[in-house]
């Protein structure tokens, strides 16, 4: 087996949280890494659609847009009903900006559905990664 831990680098763009509102993650840099991937954790949905995005930036702190469908090696589903809650969701992004965040677009939702995102950052200029 192969150690996968001191090759990868997680980072939390998005708490866990009920999400009952529209959320943009924070900033995670991919400076030093060649790929990336971005994970959606959903835990128990009771109304609302969220639907999860990636966003890319040159600078990680404005110029925000959202991924091209040809950087992403994947989609995302959006979240409506109780048949995709506790599930896990992952897109892999393929371009080529430093900085990406994860954003969840929630639209009527009084309660909403619990949710997370992580970017998953791998292939790393320097192993291990502490």
């Amino acid at each position: 087996m192969r150690d996968l831990s001191h090759n990868i680098s997680p980072a939390l763009s998005l708490p866990p949280a009920a999400r009952t509102a529209s959320a943009n993650g924070t900033a995670v840099d991919l400076l030093g890494f060649g790929t990336a991937a971005m994970v959606v954790a959903f835990g128990g949905w009771t109304d609302g659609t969220h639907t999860p995005k990636l966003q890319e930036s040159d600078n990680g702190s404005s110029g925000w847009t959202d991924v091209a469908p040809d950087d992403l090696a994947g989609s995302f589903t959006p979240l409506s009903s109780a048949a995709g809650q506790n599930g896990v969701q992952r897109v892999s992004y393929i371009g080529s900006k430093r900085y990406i965040r994860a954003v969840v677009t929630v639209a009527g939702a009084t309660t909403g559905a619990l949710a997370s995102v992580q970017v998953i950052r791998g292939n790393p200029s320097s192993e291990p990664v502490t």
